[in-house]
């Protein structure tokens, strides 16, 4: 019986009998399989993948794990634009690209892309705040958020990780109250009309989604609704074990192929294939915003970015910041080819200089007379605008160029140490854009839109000095000096920072302050909401957890935390004067401190602080 069903599906699949002399144990096997999974197991033999069936049982050994073979296999063929059959075609083009040491660059020569420069505070600043405020209830906001803390020494997904210490709040919760004061803000601004709720999506991976599920519901969403928040699962990707992509089997169970991730540039197929565009689209949207997992000071540049985009018509805006020539950060680029074509694109920074010193720049990649590089450092965070991204999405089914990074044994280019995998990168999405497409960035100072957290304290005291450390250390004192920053904007006298070193990383130490979103998310807003003579001295922390708390005439020389609910306002001002908090510094290795403190190298010891709360509507004063 077996044999004849074995036979009735070779027949269906035009295999003859040389197919199944050359693969017998595959051949004998095929009536474990579904139509749809014969058809699979034709395609790959074809695609020069029969190595995988080369070990396969008798029938009746091992059945379930062949079964489940095809499972997994069904899942990387559904998971791929195009199938497993375009990804083997594309790894063999990239594979032999690599190996004849081919230049992407070629034929390109690069040239400044046109942007707007903003500087923070000043009435251009405040003018696309203003704007960005009122579009920002037609936008939607994706975070690439589907990997863990591994690379910075701390076991769980980097959204959960605390993006400052004083109120502990994490970078999820961060992002999606930023979020929720925009719209509130946005509202506002717009007065009447319905009330939208604006869409957050996360892109999550295996690693992450099961955490990240439970870390939104047990924090009840943060403070948003369920409804508005989607989360899409990036699946990974076969991996190759030679030049000739065949897939590489995983080296603890031969019924499985090796998978790894295929990187953040899947964010955009998943949004295609889920129907998320159309129905944003449907509801009037304008505009999606793209962030990544760990950047605290992402949503002080938020604004001002959408006011650009809308005010400019930009189709694809990449927020940047400025660079320092061959600084390790890739510089956002215009590139014109000799056949005519151009895009705006990010250039690795290690690409750049050749390619600039290879197309009539000797210098290669120099410092203008501001002191900075002329093109921008791209910093990953993307706003698009709908339509044409739609339009775009539905010739590409949206599949991002791809590249491999292979790690040969030797200078022959034959053999691999381990094996590789397609990889993708959200920002690449401009590749395949025509040249009628509206492509700028948005430059603000990296001290108010750039602090990633993304380094263990090990590699980040190796960094040479004067180059940023990209650790939970300086990613949290980066928020304490873009905090004592803006109120210096605002007209508060803040002490100068002192300088000390923790976990072997030098940073300047601010005084700590932090405030929720919803006390001020803009420039304006903060500004209406301090007044008089202020001072904070460099040893004090404030937190503001409230809408409206205003500030006037306050004299900080300690700590001071201030909670009150939206239907109270409060007048917060005298002199403060206490012990205040204490910086101590902790070792990264001492194990009986939680992770999350001690990869920054410091923690709050709590002496003494003037702690008020105010969970009854009205109006009331905080006078020292």
């Amino acid at each position: 019986m077996e044999a004849a069903v074995a036979t009735e599906s070779l027949s269906k699949l035009n295999i003859n009998g040389d197919f199944a002399s050359s693969l017998p144990n595959l051949h004998k096997n095929l009536h474990l399989l579904s139509p749809q999974q014969v058809e699979l197991a034709k395609m790959l033999v074809e695609k020069g993948q029969s190595h995988l069936f080369e070990h396969w049982p008798e029938p009746g050994v091992d059945d379930e794990e062949k079964k489940a073979f095809f499972d997994q296999v069904t899942r990387l063929n559904s998971s791929y634009p195009g199938g497993l059959a375009s990804y083997i075609k594309t790894a063999r083009e990239l594979l032999a690209d690599s190996r004849a040491g081919k230049n992407p660059f070629d034929g390109f020569t690069p040239s400044v892309p046109t942007g707007e420069n903003l500087s923070y505070g000043d009435e251009n600043f405040i003018k696309y705040e203003e704007a960005g405020v009122k579009e920002a209830q037609n936008a939607a906001f994706v975070l690439v958020a589907g990997g863990l803390g591994e690379r910075l020494g701390y076991n769980g997904i980097k959204a959960a990780l605390p993006f400052e210490t004083i109120t502990g709040t994490c970078f999820l919760q961060c992002y999606i109250e930023s979020v929720l004061a925009l719209q509130e803000a946005s509202y506002r601004m717009t007065q009447g009309g319905q009330k939208k709720e604006v869409p957050f999506v996360i892109m999550t991976s295996d690693d992450t989604h099961a955490r990240t599920v439970e870390l939104l519901e047990s924090n009840s969403y943060f403070g948003m609704k369920p409804t508005q928040v989607k989360l899409l699962k990036q699946e990974k990707v076969a991996c190759l074990e030679d030049n000739d992509a065949r897939l590489a089997l995983d080296p603890q169970n031969k019924f499985r192929v090796q998978t790894k991730p295929h990187g953040h540039g899947d964010v955009h197929s998943l949004l295609y294939s889920s129907g998320l565009l159309y129905e944003w689209h449907d509801a009037g949207l304008r505009w999606v915003l793209f962030f990544q997992d760990t950047n605290g000071l992402l949503f002080k540049a938020i604004p001002a970015s959408i006011g650009v985009s809308a005010t400019k018509g930009y189709h694809v805006n990449s927020l940047a910041v400025p660079r320092k020539a061959k600084e390790a950060i890739g510089g956002i680029t215009k590139l014109t080819h000799i056949d005519g074509r151009s895009m705006v694109i990010n250039v690795e920074y290690n690409q750049l200089d050749p390619l600039l010193r290879a197309t009539g720049f000797p210098d290669g990649d120099v410092n203008c007379e501001t002191g900075y590089s002329p093109f921008p450092g791209n910093i990953n965070q993307l706003i698009l605008e709908l339509d044409p991204y739609i339009e775009e999405l539905k010739k590409t089914g949206g599949a991002i160029k791809e590249f491999v990074n292979p790690k040969y044994k030797d200078a022959s280019k034959t053999s691999f140490k381990s094996s590789t995998r397609l990889e993708c990168m959200m920002q690449d999405y401009p590749k395949t854009l025509p040249p009628s497409a509206r492509v700028g960035f948005t430059v603000m100072d990296t001290w108010l839109a750039y602090a990633p957290v993304k380094n263990n304290p090990e590699d980040a005291a190796k960094v040479p000095k004067g180059n940023p450390y990209h650790s939970a250390t300086s990613g949290e004192m980066a928020i304490y000096r873009a905090n004592s920053l803006i109120l210096r904007k605002v007209g508060v006298q803040v002490d100068n920072p002192v300088n000390e070193v923790f976990n072997g990383q030098e940073v300047e130490v601010w005084p700590r302050i932090v405030w929720k979103p919803t006390w001020g998310l803009t420039f304006a807003e903060i500004r209406s909401k301090v007044s008089g003579s202020c001072s904070i001295t460099q040893r004090s922390t404030m937190a503001i957890k409230g809408r409206n708390i205003f500030v006037k005439d306050l004299s900080l020389d300690g700590a001071l935390v201030i909670d009150s609910i939206d239907e109270a306002e409060v007048k917060a001002g005298g002199s403060v004067q206490n012990k205040g908090w204490l910086l101590e510094k902790v070792d990264y290795k001492e194990t009986s401190v939680p992770e999350a403190i001690r990869i920054r190298g410091f923690r709050f010891k709590k002496i003494e602080q003037l702690e008020k709360q105010f969970s009854e509507p009205g109006k009331f004063e905080l006078k020292a």
